[in-house]
């Protein structure tokens, strides 16, 4: 069915092998036993593959074969604006979060497996970034999920590992309503390669578009379960407060981003926007959207475990980004990969500085945040940075991506078209008061805490860098916004 041409665009490959081949030496060159060499392997492995995709971000799209699973289905690699989108944020993040878990590993067991399994998860996910069909996409979801696994059961307890199980059985669920609708697409589309627009043979979908509203429906629910839609969302707060705060940031910030890039290929690279607006499908997709983001908030809000407040937030963010969507309208989706990116800063941030906490005082619960500011005053005003942007306060980038959603939101043609808009601003005010709470908790302990009770516990550069870092890049994407506005809203214009 495919008739793509192999350009040998082997540059593609780069992203993918540089982060095995760290893994593999992390896992098996006895050398890198010692600590030392072990984090100089892994900070130039992660750099590595960071400035590979900084060298093909720069280059026209191209495409690579990397073999055929039939004479009619290639595994494709293949560069576009949303590869592009994806393998450089990816790719920055994990250099950060990698750079910060290196004191915080530091007190947990089997650091040497912790890298191995990181390194892996970020070449899948290079390659989920680079896929040219859904075939190569599934596949590489696939190998994510398996890889990242360890992550989440990391510390081998018994929570860690029932949440492990949890997740694997959530996103097995997800992968195979995926791959039924990649069974049924495969007789009514043109090819399985992603074109903007969409790929279906309309000669073909005749008389049976019924049929495949179904089925485009539970592909997309089934991507779904990464992003944490509602009523799919179960796996993130449990597997988030037992994973160690690195893996956490990763899975919050960036593994869910998986499920949307799924439903971002299916809704306009395969299907197309035109098949699907106005229908039921688009109508359930918003309400369980909005859903989502409402319920995701007020259980955040009520949530007194600090990593798994955070968690319950990320069902609530990510919802954001699929309402823009499943808008299906141009600043919609402008305003969802920006949020993609935001998010995926401001939520690496938080989890970092949750490590933190707990790294330094062993605290895990709000109710024990009182004067944390007083002792990790650095830590606390990137928190407090990054919260603004969640909230979507000026100038933090927060607000740029959630003023496009609300407009996406109000142009549908829906008459309930406010809705949308109405849940955003509650849930903005719901994330006020779940996370400007520890602000206040923490900067102004009143007379609970006297100052001997409060002795600094700021970390080290080591974790403090990548979070400030993070933090200043949430004000100044806020304040510059512009350059990557116009990329992300050429995406949107190519499929809309």
């Amino acid at each position: 069915m495919d008739t793509v041409q192999n350009t040998k665009d082997f540059l593609l490959l780069l992203p993918l092998l540089l982060p095995v081949i760290g893994a593999l030496c992390v896992a098996f060159v006895k050398a890198l036993d010692d600590m030392r060499l072990r984090r100089i392997a892994v900070t130039a492995t992660l750099g590595l593959t960071l400035l590979s995709v900084l060298a093909i971000l720069l280059r026209p799209d191209g495409s690579l074969v990397l073999f055929n699973l039939t004479p009619s289905i290639p595994v494709l690699l293949k560069l576009d604006g949303v590869g592009r989108l994806y393998a450089g944020f990816i790719s920055a993040i994990f250099l950060a979060v990698g750079i910060y878990s290196f004191e915080y590993m530091h007190h947990e067991k089997n650091e040497k497996r912790f890298y191995t399994f990181y390194l892996l998860t970020l070449a899948a996910l290079m390659g989920l970034s680079l896929c040219g069909s859904i075939v190569t996409l599934y596949m590489f979801y696939e190998a994510m999920t398996l890889l990242s696994l360890p992550l989440v059961t990391h510390t081998q307890t018994r929570e860690a590992v029932a949440a492990g199980i949890k997740y694997l059985i959530y996103s097995v669920i997800g992968a195979s309503l995926a791959l039924a609708g990649i069974f049924f697409l495969n007789s009514y589309a043109d090819t399985l390669s992603f074109t903007p627009g969409g790929v279906l043979n309309m000669e073909k979908v005749a008389g049976h578009e019924s049929l495949l509203l179904v089925v485009f429906f539970l592909m997309v629910m089934g991507f779904s379960v990464k992003a944490g839609m509602f009523p799919l969302h179960g796996w993130l707060p449990t597997a988030h407060p037992v994973a160690p705060a690195p893996a956490s940031a990763v899975l919050s910030g960036v593994i869910t981003k998986a499920g949307v890039l799924g439903i971002i290929r299916v809704v306009f690279y395969l299907v197309g926007p035109d098949f699907l607006r106005g229908t039921w499908v688009q109508t359930a997709w918003l309400i369980l959207a909005i859903i989502t983001v409402f319920l995701g908030s007020m259980l955040a809000f009520k949530e007194g475990v600090f990593k798994k407040r955070l968690a319950y937030s990320t069902v609530s963010q990510v919802s954001y980004v699929l309402f823009g969507l499943f808008t299906l309208t141009a600043q919609g989706m402008t305003g969802s990969l920006l949020h993609i990116i935001f998010h995926s800063i401001i939520k690496n941030t938080l989890f970092m500085t949750a490590g933190a906490i707990i790294y330094k005082t062993g605290k895990t619960k709000v109710s024990e945040l009182t004067g944390i500011g007083k002792q990790m005053p650095i830590a606390m005003w990137c928190y407090t940075i990054v919260s603004m942007g969640l909230i979507g306060i000026p100038p933090t980038c927060g607000f740029i991506s959630k003023w496009y959603l609300a407009q996406g939101g109000l142009a549908t043609s829906f008459s309930w078209n406010w809705v949308g808009p109405a849940v955003l601003l509650v849930s903005a005010i719901l994330t006020a008061g779940y996370l400007f709470s520890i602000v206040i908790r923490g900067f102004f302990p009143g007379n609970e805490i006297s100052r001997e009770e409060l002795p600094k516990a700021e970390p080290t550069w080591i974790m403090l860098a990548p979070m400030a870092a993070l933090a200043a890049l949430c004000l100044l994407l806020g304040m510059f916004p512009n350059a990557l506005t116009g990329f992300v809203s050429s995406i949107a214009a190519a499929v809309l």
